[in-house]
């Protein structure tokens, strides 16, 4: 049977004497590490090892005990690849959010720009998925909708389980790298195994399987590399370092949930330094050197991983399509087939009817319709929207001291400093402030439309100042696209804004238009550029020959992301039947249906295994008690740990019960609308700290039965799996009559069969 080798914490004191004194690492290794356990290695491999002589095999069970490490995690991946693809293809629908990542997928292999508000890594895999499969991206993934015989759905399933499957031996290892012993190595790895939630949502084209890998994939280089303190800077620390910077920009490339991940890393990290630090004898080179290497490893190579997945997202999406307007004009206009700037002319002349584009990041076109504001001075509405329409449309007109406009007379450009009037091409109205406070925003003023060509007053004029222009040092004219101006409003001093604020439902949840009172000339939510440029009195021009930086695309893109995901709020106005509170999640109050319920369709609910779910919320509160216990004790004066279990319960249960907060309480604090695939990442760290919480509790029994210990986790062995077997028709899919299920419905909230 293997043995116990305990971790020392990176600035542990090493003695019991030392326990109430500040923590200084041991020094006796010359770089500032402390010593580190190993895994739990084999008693006759070590004097293997140490003797030099090999030791004859002399049963099979020695032989599968010394290659457990190996025959274990393979038998449990076989049997994960089982779970997450047994009878995969059975429906024949497009369930669930497949509607939109296999959309997304698509635009993929069509090349087309879209807008989405997760980064790409993980639609991406599903385009790729789709690519292997011989997809050519046709088809339109309506919700509900069946799949053509020529679209291989189930390879690209297939291949989205395959994360889901893998991430079983990453549990594995991981718990191994906890230093937890075989038994609960054995029980974290069925929990993920037999977790229904997990093997229900890793057999659809969506990203969660995806995003599940890649947290599982953090915390186990993470793990490895805590273990490898006392080899800081061997080949082996700098690749496990190097793989855990890669992990954290591949999960956070996949969903902006996996920046909760990232944080972790960065906490464990932050204590490490803080502790060499602390340590005095440490030359300051080496500090240094730590912590260079961290900066590298885990700042830098992670934001690279990050911005290369965008790179590839821009390379691959050449063509114009739905997600343009999320993008500024310039990068609209290098698109393939786009009708931004397309015979535009360059320069904006008096009696140009234009689009006006917001500069500030995910920003929109300047807009006005026919419905009026109900509060306030009850004038036509203007406002920023993100989609092509009539209702974008401005003429450039002279202000109302110059002559007005004639169509026959000389051109005339206006540009840095002119006043001019913009009016609205649907409805004629002029682009007005006054004092009357916007609707949301009621520090800044009101903009509305009001009036015509010829009713009017100074109300309507607007000072053009030019801020830069990407084609020219000219400043004595707009161009379109290249040129970024804002519009002071003569008479107020105010200036012409659209931040981040929706109106409500009266304003079709549009972005507010604002006069900001307040001048900041960085402010690019100030900034505006002519997109769209019509004149037939002046000749085409060829704008998109102006490339857009990618740097800038990136930050722009990334803050349009921000931007929609904060709207995605719930509706007073409407009810989501498959929405839950954040309360819900731990004690499995409610599940999802992830399709129709009718008895020709195969029916999939996500709900967890409620022995996976009931036990790790439960050992949460345990573990607290724990620490709670021992800490009253210590400050009492008993010293009953060691150094290595307080170092054991640091980093195999303290870190977990933090990787569970941080990826639960930012869903208590979101005002979006959340789901039960929304719990999952935390689901892990939970189902860490169950496996910590037994194993330390279970300890003194190990010590004195052997057998008896292994009885107490052969009963658990059996409720995980039995409970994953009496719910399996929930994964695998429930064909027929949902009533036949009525077993499975414990509780009202899991609508199995209702």
């Amino acid at each position: 049977m293997a043995v116990e080798q305990d971790a020392q914490a990176t600035g542990a004191a090493q003695d019991s004497h030392n326990l109430r004194r500040r923590n200084i690492p041991d020094h006796s290794s010359t770089n500032g590490s402390v010593t580190q356990a190993s895994p739990e290695v084999d008693k006759k491999k070590l004097q293997k090892v140490r003797n030099g002589s090999a030791i004859p095999k002399t049963s099979i069970l020695q032989t599968l005990d010394e290659w457990e490490f190996l025959i274990a995690p393979l038998l449990f991946t076989l049997i994960s690849f089982f779970t997450r693809m047994y009878k995969i293809g059975l429906s024949n629908i497009v369930t669930w959010d497949e509607a939109h990542f296999g959309k997304f997928g698509s635009h993929y292999l069509k090349r087309e720009f879209y807008f989405d508000v997760h980064p790409p890594l993980g639609k991406m895999l599903v385009g790729l998925s789709g690519y292997m499969a011989g997809y050519n991206g046709s088809f339109e993934f309506k919700s509900g909708e069946t799949y053509p015989e020529e679209l291989n759905y189930t390879f690209m399933r297939l291949f989205n389980s395959t994360f889901g499957a893998l991430c079983v031996p990453v549990a594995y290892y991981t718990a191994r790298e906890l230093n937890f012993r075989r038994p609960t190595v054995w029980l974290v790895t069925l929990m993920v195994l037999c977790e229904n939630s997990y093997a229900t949502i890793s057999r659809f084209i969506l990203l969660d399987s995806m995003l599940l890998f890649f947290t599982f994939t953090t915390v186990l280089c993470w793990a490895r590399f805590h273990r490898l303190q006392n080899q800081s800077f061997s080949f082996e620390w700098f690749v496990w370092l190097l793989l855990t910077g890669i992990s954290i920009g591949c999960v956070t490339s996949v969903k902006w949930v996996g920046l909760f991940c990232t944080a972790l890393v960065g906490l464990y990290t932050a204590e490490d330094l803080w502790n060499k630090f602390g340590d005095l004898k440490m030359p300051q080179t080496t500090l240094a050197s730590h912590l260079v290497a961290r900066v590298v490893g885990l700042i830098v190579v992670p934001l690279l991983v990050y911005m290369f997945s965008f790179w590839v997202h821009f390379l691959v999406l050449e063509n114009s399509g739905p997600g343009d307007a999320q993008m500024s004009s310039l990068f609209q206009a290098n698109l393939r087939g786009t009708e931004v700037g397309k015979d535009s002319p360059l320069e904006v002349a008096y009696g140009s009817r234009a689009t006006i584009k917001n500069m500030g990041y995910g920003g929109g076109l300047l807009h006005s319709h026919v419905q009026t504001y109900p509060e306030g001075s009850q004038q036509q509405q203007v406002t920023c929207y993100h989609h092509k329409d009539a209702n974008n449309d401005w003429f450039f007109y002279p202000n109302r001291h110059e002559p007005p406009y004639n169509p026959e007379a000389p051109l005339i450009f206006p540009g840095d400093k002119s006043v001019i009037r913009l009016i609205h091409s649907q409805t004629g109205r002029n682009l007005h402030s006054h004092t009357v406070s916007a609707p949301i925003t009621k520090g800044d003023y009101e903009v509305s439309s009001y009036g015509n060509t010829t009713i009017g007053d100074e109300k309507d004029h607007w000072t053009v100042e030019v801020v830069s222009d990407a084609a020219s040092r000219d400043r004595s004219k707009i161009r379109t696209l290249t040129t970024a101006f804002r519009l002071r409003h003569t008479s107020l001093g105010c200036y012409l804004r659209a931040g981040t604020v929706n109106l409500p439902q009266w304003g079709f949840k549009q972005i507010e238009v604002t006069c900001a009172k307040q001048n900041n000339p960085r402010d690019v939510y100030t900034h505006w550029n002519v997109e769209a440029h019509w004149n037939e009195r002046l000749p085409a021009g060829d704008p998109g020959s102006y490339k857009s930086p990618f740097f800038r695309d990136f930050i722009h893109l990334n803050v349009a992301m921000m931007t929609s995901n904060n709207a995605l709020v719930p509706d007073p106005d409407k009810q989501d039947d498959l929405a839950s509170q954040f309360w819900q999640w731990p004690i499995l109050h409610v599940g999802l249906r992830m399709c129709g319920w009718d008895d020709h369709i195969v029916k999939y609910f996500l709900l967890g295994n409620p022995a996976v779910y009931w036990g790790s919320t439960l050992s949460l509160f345990v573990f607290g008690g724990l620490v709670s216990w021992y800490l009253i004790r210590w400050q009492r004066g008993y010293e009953e740990l060691k150094p290595s279990e307080i170092d054991y319960i640091h980093y195999g249960g303290l870190y977990p019960v933090a990787g569970w907060f941080l990826h639960y309480l930012p869903f208590v604090a979101m005002a979006r609308v959340t789901y039960v695939h929304h719990y999952y990442p935390a689901l892990y760290f939970a189902i860490l700290t169950s496996g910590f919480v037994l194993d330390w509790v279970t300890r003194p029994l190990a010590r004195k039965d052997r057998r008896l210990d292994w009885a107490v986790y052969g009963i658990l062995y059996a409720v995980v799996i039995g409970l994953f077997v009496l719910f399996r028709a929930i994964v695998f899919g429930m064909q027929g009559p949902h009533q036949q299920w009525r077993h499975l419905k414990w509780f009202d909230r899991w609508r199995i069969t209702d």
